[in-house]
């Protein structure tokens, strides 16, 4: 009791002096719901209704759950805290000439925004490294390091799946297409803003750091599409469907499967934010960039404009959308391909006119890996930080330990798992030692001036083209983050529509994907700070559930994986 009235105590004074409109002891004591304090009570302190209720409360809890001693003790700091907050939200309140809407509109969305970025800065630090990398330490030594063991047996199977022309069954993706789905909401615009805002931070070392998480993430991947291959089902549409709700519910006992109601719930809410509306925000962006920069429109018609772009990627995504698993297929193999030539071909100009840079970039890397401080300047000075942004940028990249690119993998047309999972290997490769790695050096060798220590995003790496290029190059680079967003809206679209079929049933994916489609109206039209946070939340908390059930399925990945190369596998060297 005594430690909750210590802590309650702390509570008020950091809420009193620090953050508005935390509302005081009485919720940190007797846990009355944080969110609902935080959502409601700013309004109703119009009339402070809140103060008789919360206060009953805390006498009531006080009443069962404490000592006689501290009963008349905690309602006492109770009242003092209620006291505290309602005098310093009076005078915030004067200070806005008690507009109260005014005071609401500005306080609560700067609150979220403080509380989600607190939740993603623990669940995208050093805990979800610790778990994510931890996890594929794990798998790597159980599989004995498969992803570099049999790294070229993985390109020889997977490119040569995807040369070859072959249609796959109702209801099913070819390999080719199922990898290119996975790789269209894997690929993103965080492969061109994400990788140099982890240099600007954490130096020319994060690279290296990358590097090391993309080779873990590599057995990660594997094993999640591996394990989604063989543990999936058929719908009721004949359709192919699994992920991590599907070998959470067939791989481990029925006290498990509300990880997979969970993992489930949470990618519902993720697709909107992650998904759709941020992706949608950022092609508008990319577009108006480019249009008013070439004088084609004005600043002042911007809102116009891009309520028609939010109006045509509307009507995209419904079409690709309701033409179903086929579709989505069709668009991916063509899109994906398309966007990561056009890139890779710019990227690698950029890095053949500034070869004469490549070595001193590359032992900026390597020393700047274990040594940031000697190649920023003393900027970056922690050999910690160049580490955490170089692996949560991996992670975050290509997303092995999240789970989600195993839903498209289990839609592939295969029957053998593990030949399936080595596209996991391919995924990734291609996504961080590829794309990521050439926007690194796009920006390396380029020669731009670079912030270390300050944050920068896809700004410092189309500065990086534009150096070398010349301003025209601008569109080349508005169109491929318009590709990079557009196909992760595509693939998470999908992603959606399997975690809204298992939760409520195949009936429930037609209204889910007319809200999907009609969310990038919005997301094109407003603007999305608090939303980011809140979706990056949502999404790195799909980690948890995830790499609980792969890591509880290892064994079964190396069985499987044992089987395959003592059968169809047993010539490979």
């Amino acid at each position: 009791a005594m430690s909750k009235i210590f802590s309650g105590i702390g509570t008020t004074v950091l809420g009193a002096v620090a953050t508005p409109s935390i509302v005081g002891i009485y919720s940190a004591i007797y846990k009355i719901p944080y969110i609902m304090v935080l959502f409601f009570s700013p309004i109703s302190q119009a009339l402070y209704p809140h103060i008789s209720v919360c206060f009953s409360k805390s006498f009531e809890s006080g009443r069962k759950t404490v000592t006689t001693a501290a009963k008349l003790v905690i309602p006492a700091f109770a009242l003092a805290g209620l006291a505290i907050i309602l005098l310093r939200d009076h005078l915030i309140l004067i200070a806005f000439g008690k507009n109260y809407l005014e005071y609401s509109a500005i306080i609560i969305p700067l609150v979220l925004w403080m509380l989600f970025s607190v939740i993603n800065n623990f669940i995208w630090g050093l805990p979800a490294m610790i778990c994510i990398i931890g996890v594929g330490i794990v798998l790597s030594v159980k599989t004995r390091f498969i992803q570099i063991r049999k790294f070229p047996y993985a390109m020889k199977i997977t490119i040569g799946r995807m040369l070859k022309k072959r249609k796959a069954s109702d209801g099913a993706l070819t390999p080719f297409q199922a990898v290119c789905t996975a790789l269209a909401a894997t690929v993103g615009t965080g492969n061109i803003a994400g990788v140099a805002g982890a240099i600007a931070i954490g130096g020319p070392g994060a690279v290296f750091w990358m590097w090391i998480s993309a080779i873990l993430g590599m057995c990660t991947k594997f094993s999640e599409v591996v394990l989604a291959v063989h543990f999936r089902e058929t719908n009721n549409n004949g359709e192919l469907v699994g992920g991590p709700m599907y070998y959470i519910k067939n791989g481990l006992k029925k006290h498990w499967h509300w990880l997979a109601y969970l993992f489930s719930a949470l990618g519902v809410l993720t697709v909107f934010g992650t998904g759709n509306a941020t992706q949608v925000n950022t092609i508008t962006a990319a577009l108006d960039s480019a249009l008013i920069n070439y004088n084609i429109i004005s600043a002042d018609s911007t809102h116009m404009i891009n309520l028609i772009i939010g109006i045509i990627i509307m009507i995209l995504i419904a079409l690709i959308m309701i033409g179903g698993i086929k579709r989505i297929g069709r668009v991916t193999e063509k899109l994906i391909p398309f966007m990561a030539v056009l890139y890779i071909i710019l990227a690698i100009g950029v890095v053949l006119v500034n070869i004469n840079n490549v070595p001193a970039v590359f032992k900026s890397i390597f020393q700047g890996a274990f040594s940031p401080a000697s190649v920023t300047g003393g900027a970056v000075g922690s050999f910690f930080m160049s580490m955490k942004k170089g692996v949560s940028r991996g992670i975050f990249s290509n997303e092995a330990g999240l789970g989600t690119g195993s839903i498209a993998h289990a839609c592939a047309d295969t029957s053998k798992p593990v030949k399936q999972g080595f596209f996991g290997i391919f995924e990734v490769f291609v996504d961080t030692i590829v794309i990521c790695t050439l926007t690194a050096l796009v920006i390396l060798c380029s020669g731009v001036p670079v912030g270390y220590g300050q944050a920068a995003g896809a700004e410092l790496t189309i500065s990086g083209f534009t150096s070398t290029y010349g301003g025209w190059v601008s569109i080349f680079t508005a169109v491929a983050m318009c590709c990079f967003a557009f196909s992760t809206v595509i693939g998470w679209g999908l992603y959606g529509q399997r975690c809204i079929e298992f939760l409520l049933g195949p009936k429930a994916t037609k209204p889910f994907m007319a809200a999907y489609s009609l969310v990038a109206v919005v997301g094109a039209t407003m603007n999305l700070g608090l939303m980011w946070s809140i979706a990056e939340t949502f999404n790195g908390l799909m980690v948890i559930p995830n790499l609980i059930a792969v890591f509880l399925l290892s064994n079964t990945v190396v069985q499987l994986l044992k089987d395959y190369f003592n059968g169809e596998g047993k010539k490979v060297k």
